[in-house]
């Protein structure tokens, strides 16, 4: 079963963390189901960018994104070419490291 490997992030995952995640499972799902607590303000529609993560490693081994999932990525903050939604980017057959950003857009945590 693939790994996701998260870098630290100071306020959501502080010591990083490694999870196994099924292929087809999205990033997002992957860490909430392991209790690292992503930001997704619009419960997982596709609607927002709370959800950003940079695919460090492993990139090439997601679907491309949509085109409603590349329009909302140009209004995140900080967005790099390895940016995705993590509620839409499947993991696949591949060992991804993932970096969740400093920061969103969001003004107040949703707390889910």
């Amino acid at each position: 079963m693939p790994q996701i490997i998260f870098l630290p992030n100071e306020e959501i995952c502080p010591e990083g963390a490694v999870i196994e995640a099924k292929p087809g499972t999205t990033i997002c799902d992957a860490a909430l189901e392991h209790g690292i607590e992503i930001e997704h303000a619009c419960e997982k529609s596709c609607a927002c960018t709370t959800c950003h993560v940079i695919v460090r490693e492993g990139f090439d081994s997601l679907d491309e994104a949509s085109e409603t999932e590349e329009d909302l990525l140009d209004k995140a903050w900080g967005l790099e070419p390895e940016s995705r939604l993590s509620c839409q980017a499947e993991v696949g057959d591949e060992d991804l490291v993932v970096e969740i950003p400093k920061y969103t857009i969001n003004q107040v945590s949703e707390n889910h």
